[in-house]
């Protein structure tokens, strides 16, 4: 039985590997749970699953859930400081990696250093330190597994192949809500139509980032660590339908694809079960019903994050830690309808153009660029 340490419970992949879990009780127990704020939906969890400990980042919220855990033997600790001593201390085998946003970076590096598996979901830790963490995996022999649908599919169409013989990476991308918006309309589009994914269901944030298109643009710096691939070597093509996850091409012209419905439970599984596979009672592909597949080439003028997000891989160091804190402000504020759609691409490039780039970071380095970019948005954005 594989003892899992589920960092981020409450949001959509948590309760995700919690519904993997549930079908599969003899295979996996749940050793902690965390959420960031959703102290009730946490306190449920714990009643369920009973895992040895609960920790609530919003402090506030500790007496709440001392409360309605009172009469377990769950130990509960609280604040950033209880999350990090959680992936260090605890005796689970792997970390599930599912905090959203670079909250996500600390305990991460924690879990590594003491030797735990990484099943992560969290693309923001491997594009703000990318090669801290890498050197870290090498370091404590640790193995990291991708849980993103799109890394997944990749990494599952890398088993068994040389680096050598790749030609080049293809991650696919749905296009988001507004693939055939036009761009004129951009400067009105609401918070409400942002939110309307065609195909996944996920939170709040990961669903703007997937109508900017931000969310791939990360997913690009993402694979560029996972697989040690160059950008050049990283295309982005738009399949609305979200079948294939992702291809891989080689040298001599052929291509893999990993193909399935748009069900987080899927590279969940994977993630947790591999090198292995188990049998599940999740819905297929019925070809007869999906048999049309389309691809758009993407356009980097209508979202200008993508291209954004090149800019930063290409120019490392602290750049791709400066991208992403300020998309996260820049998300966070579109959220709170404080700046337009349009904003959050300006807010970003504004981030990066002012950003002065420490080219070999350490993580203090990458700590301050990130704490640097979000007090840039934020005054800038007051201003």
């Amino acid at each position: 039985m594989k003892r899992l340490g589920l960092f981020g419970s409450t949001g959509s992949i948590g309760e995700n590997v919690l519904n993997v879990v549930r079908h599969n009780p003899d295979a996996f127990e749940i050793v902690c749970l965390t959420a960031h704020h959703n102290v009730q939906k946490l306190a449920d969890q714990a009643l369920e699953f009973r895992p040895q400990s609960v920790c609530i980042c919003a402090e506030e919220h500790a007496g709440y859930l001392k409360e309605k855990l009172s009469g377990t033997s769950i130990r509960i600790t609280h604040g950033h400081t209880g999350l990090v001593d959680l992936a260090r201390e605890e005796s689970f085998d792997m970390m599930v990696g599912a905090i959203v946003g670079s909250a996500g970076l600390l305990p991460t590096i924690e879990a590594i250093k003491a030797g735990k598996n990484i099943a992560l979901a969290n693309k923001e830790t491997l594009v703000v330190a990318g090669e801290i963490v890498n050197h870290l995996l090498e370091k404590h022999k640790v193995d990291l597994i991708p849980i993103d649908s799109e890394h997944s599919a990749l990494f599952q169409c890398l088993v068994g192949e040389s680096s050598d013989s790749v030609k080049r990476l293809i991650l696919t991308a749905s296009g988001g809500p507004f693939l055939h918006t036009p761009v004129e309309e951009f400067e009105t589009l609401t918070v409400e139509s942002a939110l309307k994914h065609p195909n996944w269901n996920m939170g709040a944030k990961i669903t703007v980032d997937s109508a900017t298109m931000m969310n791939k643009g990360l997913e690009v710096i993402e694979a560029h660590w996972l697989f040690r691939m160059p950008s050049e070597k990283i295309d982005i093509i738009i399949h609305p339908q979200s079948i294939i996850h992702s291809m891989v091409e080689f040298v001599d012209g052929s291509i893999k694809s990993q193909m399935g419905l748009p069900d987080m439970k899927l590279p969940i599984q994977y993630a947790l079960t591999y090198p292995g596979r188990i049998q599940n009672g999740y819905e297929s592909v019925d070809f007869t019903k999906y048999n049309r597949l389309d691809f758009y080439q993407p356009d980097t003028k209508k979202f200008p994050c993508l291209r954004l997000a090149y800019d930063a891989l290409k120019a490392m160091g602290t750049m791709p830690a400066v991208l992403n804190a300020a998309n996260e402000m820049a998300v966070s504020k579109f959220l709170k309808r404080e700046i337009g759609f349009n904003d959050i691409p300006r807010w970003i490039e504004k981030a990066m153009n002012a950003h002065s780039i420490h080219p070999d970071p350490s993580l203090d380095d990458v700590l301050e660029a990130d704490r640097w970019a979000r007090e840039f948005c934020s005054g800038e954005i007051k201003t």
